[in-house]
């Protein structure tokens, strides 16, 4: 938690919120108009230790539509400590979209990316480095997330489009494919979502 945020609670309504008190006043409540206190228990955030990447992975991130969900993707890719970003196909540019910049909270700037138009050739470009490359998409022959282990090395994790998924010609070139094992109705996961999941998990496996 950041420890610029400050919980206040209402006297009337008790409605319990977090403020920026440099930003806001905090003396009314938006529910009610009642008076609000600060909380004298909260304690400020402390923030974690970082931890050192235990493996190098890089994405491959191909016709993905939405800007939030990339910006979602920059951020967690942030936090599991990718080394790069690879941005194909029709997947918008933070340098050219300020949605994906309001959602990634400026992990856009701190980590590297580019752009290529075309996702098999720039694989193939890859391939002669000594790096397994993962799809993440469920097929016939695609195994769980938690069942697989890594080998030792760099890894490319590949993302596909929303609804079409992974390009054939990726699958066909990848190592293995993965998916995440659903238990409800849904098929799939949101892919910012599925990829934050995959990219934990890869990167403390060991």
């Amino acid at each position: 938690m950041d420890a610029k945020w400050t919980f206040l609670e209402c006297q009337q309504c008790q409605l319990r919120l977090p403020l920026d008190l440099a930003q806001y006043s905090g003396k009314f409540c938006p529910r009610c108009g009642g008076e609000m206190r600060v909380d004298i228990t909260s304690n400020p955030g402390i923030q974690p230790p970082r931890v050192p990447a235990r493996r190098e992975i890089s994405l491959l991130l191909d016709n993905i539509r939405s800007a939030h969900n990339l910006g979602a993707i920059f951020r967690s890719a942030d936090g599991a400590g990718v080394q790069r970003l690879y941005l194909c196909g029709i997947t918008p540019r933070p340098d050219e979209n300020a949605a994906i910049r309001k959602t990634a909270l400026g992990a856009e700037k701190s980590l590297a990316w580019e752009y290529h138009p075309n996702a098999p050739r720039l694989l193939q470009s890859l391939m002669h480095k000594p790096t397994t490359v993962l799809a993440l998409e469920s097929t016939t022959l695609s195994s769980s997330l938690f069942d697989y282990t890594p080998p030792a090395g760099p890894l490319l994790l590949i993302a596909g489009n929303e609804a079409a998924g992974v390009d054939p010609a990726l699958l066909e070139a990848a190592h293995a494919a993965l998916h995440l094992p659903m238990q409800g109705l849904k098929g799939s996961l949101n892919v910012a979502e599925a990829l934050s999941i995959a990219l934990y998990h890869l990167s403390f496996a060991v």
